[in-house]
């Protein structure tokens, strides 16, 4: 056979193999996808940026973001349910910080028309009540809103210096991991500030514990100590005053520390 002969019908067999190929593959059904159902979403009431305590939300702060609706809290705002919401919280106040992105919760927003800030950020039967500071008692100006502090008296104890005939000096928490709401007339951290030396500090106490500040600054010096953020809180208990009642407050007391000086 001439060699053209057989190269004509090697190109023919190949021709004819790929065909036989191409025709199998299209014999077999076509995968078929099961279509993806659409996600579902609400609108959801979320901070535009960082929002401080205390701070005054403006409608500016505040956006509406798409949400999985799966994932919708039942505390979080919905367009659905309230379109207005934005201009109906603008005014409100801050009771705890909210981060850019976050959903906003009415529970914690609360309007302060008619008082001031500190007023609207008070929970509920507590207090705010102020006593002097100095960089010695309020250590060196590292106390700043909403840390927590222990509240240390020191005074002379003249019953027992009728006793010994010598100068005793008493130290004594009367007040145990109490927070502050403001030093002087900061009320939040700004501009990378960390150290705030103030000369007043604003604390949150209940009524009882307010009552025992102010009798504990006539007696002596008061001090702050400052607590870690890791801190354990410790046991509680009543305490018996100098005239053996009972005084109803719920602090710590963990002992008199006493220094005696020869007069």
């Amino acid at each position: 056979m001439k060699p053209a002969r057989i190269v004509v019908l090697l190109i023919a067999l190949a021709a004819g193999g790929i065909a036989a190929l191409l025709a199998g593959r299209s014999d077999r059904p076509a995968i078929v996808q099961a279509p993806v159902a659409p996600l579902e979403t609400v609108d959801v009431l979320v901070a535009g940026s960082d929002i401080a305590l205390g701070q005054s939300v403006t409608g500016s702060e505040l956006r509406w973001q798409t949400w999985p609706a799966t994932a919708a809290n039942a505390n979080f705002i919905l367009r659905s349910d309230k379109p207005d919401a934005v201009n109906q919280l603008a005014g409100s106040i801050a009771r705890s910080p909210f981060f850019a992105g976050e959903p906003i919760r009415e529970a914690r927003l609360i309007k302060g028309t008619g008082s001031g800030y500190m007023a609207a950020i008070l929970p509920s039967g507590m207090r705010a009540i102020s006593t002097d500071v100095t960089p010695e008692t309020g250590a060196a100006g590292f106390i700043l809103p909403n840390d927590r502090v222990d509240v240390i008296l020191s005074r002379r104890d003249r019953e027992a210096e009728k006793i010994t005939g010598v100068e005793v000096h008493t130290s004594q928490t009367i007040l145990n991991n109490v927070r502050v709401l403001a030093i002087d007339q900061t009320v939040e951290e700004k501009g990378g500030q960390r150290v705030v030396v103030g000369k007043t500090v604003t604390l949150e106490l209940s009524q009882g514990q307010a009552e025992m500040l102010v009798m504990a600054r006539t007696q002596g010096q008061l001090s702050l100590a400052l607590r870690s953020l890791v801190d354990a809180q410790g046991e509680k208990s009543d305490i018996v005053d100098e005239r053996g009642r009972r005084s109803g407050v719920s602090v710590v007391r963990y002992g008199v520390t006493t220094i005696q000086t020869p007069k």
